[in-house]
């Protein structure tokens, strides 16, 4: 076998942080709604001792929405800031 065919991965070796950083720069309300997303489960949770006469599978549904709410509200938030700076900022402002 020859190793014209062997592809090489020497320029694809990104460890898991270094992508992390280069995907938040590229989409940082992403994981803004992640992080946000994690916190609503996390509070849920915290709150699921404590729902009172509502039923689980209510209380698990209404934390699901609230996550994805969030997640959703934050994704529109960073396309609708970067659709402002893309056509709306006069690009002198940007480079200040």
């Amino acid at each position: 076998m020859s190793s014209d065919t062997d592809i090489s991965l020497s320029s694809y070796d990104e460890d898991q942080g270094s992508k992390l950083i280069r995907k938040a720069r590229e989409a940082p309300f992403v994981h803004i709604g992640m992080a946000g997303f994690a916190a609503i489960v996390a509070y849920g949770l915290y709150r699921l001792k404590s729902r009172g006469n509502t039923k689980m599978s209510v209380h698990l549904i209404h934390m699901r929405v609230a996550a994805q709410g969030f997640v959703v509200g934050a994704m529109i938030l960073g396309r609708f800031l970067q659709d402002i700076f893309k056509f709306l900022v006069p690009r002198e402002w940007i480079s200040l």
